[in-house]
């Protein structure tokens, strides 16, 4: 294949494609532009059947791209697929290297395909039944647009959600850019919905700790953490709230601390559910054994919901796809010591902005200085407070720009006559209608400097120091508010998460998609897909899109009662498996099992749907009693004996 210009503009295709013919078994060799075009494909069918070939080599780009284009065509017309290889001389050669030594490179690389080729054996794939249910992790807006349009489907769904409400950070906005919906108005009916649909299990409260299994067939142990609270009987009135004697003591962290709660609280008042939850390490009877003479919430709750023996439970649940939709955090910006966050309480970030903005949150809606509770006259925004960084991090938040221009307009709006200043790096106003509302803000006699600010000085008031790129000119703002724009970034538990479902991470520590352009949505294990911030940072927009493309993407699989097997997996010689159990310990996907044989002897066993055939237990194998199929050492060697004769 030329690849266009890709492969062709570097290796000599016309020289590799006369070489080919020239090796051992090799019948027919040719070139085209585009082999995984439509008229690519047909020109090898054809050449398979004028041929009667029995097996295939393709010289083109990484078998990660269209290895599975491939496989369908020569199964078309005959050949098992498993006897196709790919020899990579796009991205192992042309890419790497200069036209000459590139030529001879990709000579070597065909030989040794052609070498395995020989060696192929003919596979068939297996199959299994698929459990039609699904489990979404994360209840933000991501994770309750996937439940409600795969619940939409027909399909059973499970929506674990770690904190005591659905909603996520879109609960704690005000406003949304650029149409500045009420962002309540538009998420609450929408957890409603996922409260009542009967097809969606909510667990609140919860978090999966256990998962075992592979696509089409999940088992997955879910910890659902004691409330104190019984959920079928409390009906939200809050009297228990009022009650308690720590009430107005604790810090709301759904506030950020800019307001405080009792020991029984909800998070917020459009909580789904709205049912409360005793807060463990505060709660007087639950720390310290005893509240008063008696616990006052329990005292007061007429319903009797109040429940201090209540058990942390762990149940278990069979789905056949898992969508990740756990979100982001933000950065602890007083890492940033220069901009004075947690020094001045007048340095805030804009999410704790969006509580003091909101008409429910921790001021009602009016707009003051946290420090003295005045109507601020002046505000100013720093963008990209650690994101765009080489010092912190250095992917962009992507929402960071248009949440503060939205904050200055609104601020704009209720303050009339308040000072903005925006410091950036770029305005970045990418999405449907963000440009126009970055005009429409510039015509508000909203102050703009491109730079990033050196320092945040805290004296009477804060003052600012940035150069301003273009004026060439260094300016001082005092100013009474001064608003971060922090990083997005992998939530803390990301790490663990993707222990227990296997799926690899980005090097900035997300989750990481199986192909950038051609399975954005897939996690890099079968059958688990990803939505949201827990991909990469994005806007609510984006979020709800990529919700529903996984929702989509995993219909494609529950809506099937039967799955295919890959069948490149491992498998043992039990006359050569000494029982050793050093193959099973290193199993990725728990998919190796000692099993007692005749004789009591241990010997391992592949569990077919489990296995992945990524190879690890061959290597680790002492006694090499494990193989893999299509990459079995005597094809391997084939191939080495083909680089270097």
């Amino acid at each position: 294949c030329h690849c266009g210009v890709n492969i062709a503009g570097v290796v000599d295709v016309e020289k590799l494609a006369e070489y080919a013919k020239t090796l051992d078994d090799v019948v027919v060799s040719k070139h085209y532009t585009y082999l995984c075009s439509n008229a690519g494909a047909n020109l090898i069918k054809d050449t398979i059947k004028e041929h009667n070939l029995d097996a295939v080599v393709i010289a083109s780009c990484s078998p990660r791209m269209h290895e599975h284009t491939f496989r369908r065509v020569v199964e078309e017309v005959g050949v098992n697929p498993y006897r196709l290889e790919i020899a990579n001389i796009r991205e192992q050669c042309s890419w790497i290297h200069e036209s000459k030594e590139a030529t001879e490179k990709a000579k070597l690389l065909v030989k040794a395909a052609v070498a395995k080729a020989r060696l192929l054996e003919p596979l068939e794939k297996g199959e299994s039944d698929v459990i039609q249910k699904a489990l979404v992790i994360g209840g933000g807006i991501a994770g309750i647009q996937t439940s409600l349009d795969l619940a939409e489907q027909g399909f059973e769904v499970i929506l674990v959600e770690k904190e005591p409400s659905i909603g996520g950070r879109m609960a704690q906005l005000d406003k949304t850019f650029p149409t500045l919906d009420c962002s309540s108005c538009i998420l609450t009916p929408k957890m409603m919905d996922a409260l009542r649909h009967p097809k969606i299990e909510l667990l609140t409260y919860s978090e999966v700790v256990g998962v075992e299994g592979s696509v089409g067939n999940y088992k997955v142990r879910i910890k659902k953490k004691p409330r104190y609270v019984d959920e079928e009987k409390c009906t939200g009135c809050g009297i228990c709230a009022e009650a308690c004697r720590l009430k107005q003591r604790i810090p709301n962290e759904f506030d950020f601390g800019l307001k405080k709660r009792g020991a029984i609280y909800i998070p917020f008042p459009q909580a789904v559910p709205n049912v409360y939850t005793i807060d463990a390490d505060h709660c007087l009877f639950l720390t310290k054994g005893k509240c008063g003479d008696k616990p006052a919430c329990k005292e007061a709750c007429m319903q009797d919901a109040i429940d201090f023996n209540q058990p942390e439970k762990e149940i278990e649940r069979e789905v056949g796809v898992i969508i990740v939709a756990t979100g982001y955090e933000l950065m602890d910006v007083s890492s940033i010591a220069e901009y004075g966050y947690g020094v001045s309480a007048d340095v805030i970030t804009t999410l704790e902005l969006e509580r003091i903005i909101n008409s429910s949150g921790p001021t009602n809606g009016e707009i003051i200085k946290p420090s003295t509770g005045e109507k601020p006259k002046s505000v100013t925004f720093i963008l990209c407070a650690g994101s765009r960084d080489e010092r912190h991090f250095q992917w962009c938040c992507r929402i960071g720009c248009m949440s503060a221009l939205k904050q200055a307009y609104l601020l704009k709006e209720k303050l009339g006559d308040v000072e903005i200043n925006i410091c950036y790096t770029d305005i970045r106003s990418f999405g449907k209608g963000y440009e126009e509302f970055y005009r429409k803000l510039r015509g508000m006699n909203v102050n703009f400097f491109r730079g990033r600010p050196s320092e945040v000085r805290v004296k009477d008031n804060l003052q600012v120091d940035v150069f301003d790129t273009t004026t060439n000119k260094l300016f001082e703002i005092v100013t009474d508010l001064v608003v971060l724009v922090p990083a997005l970034l992998p939530r803390v538990d990301t790490p663990e998460l993707a222990r227990l479902l296997r799926i690899s991470r980005s090097s900035e520590g997300f989750y990481m998609e199986a192909h950038p352009k051609l399975k954005p949505i897939d996690g890099t294990v079968d059958g688990i897909f990803i939505a949201g911030c827990c991909q990469s940072p994005k806007d609510i927009q984006d979020s709800v899109a990529q919700a529903s493309g996984a929702a989509a993407r995993a219909a494609n699989i529950i809506s099937k009662e039967k799955l295919e097997i890959e069948p490149i997996i491992a498998v043992v010689d039990e006359d050569a498996c000494s029982g050793c159990g050093i193959c099973a310990s290193t199993c990725w996907y728990n998919a190796i099992e000692m099993e007692e044989k005749e004789g009591k002897k241990r010997k391992a066993v592949v569990n077919e749907a489990l296995c992945k055939g990524c190879g690890t237990c061959v290597a680790a194998c002492p006694s090499g009693a494990i193989q893999l199929l299509n990459y079995k050492d005597k094809q391997i060697q084939a191939m080495m004996d083909g680089c270097v004769s």
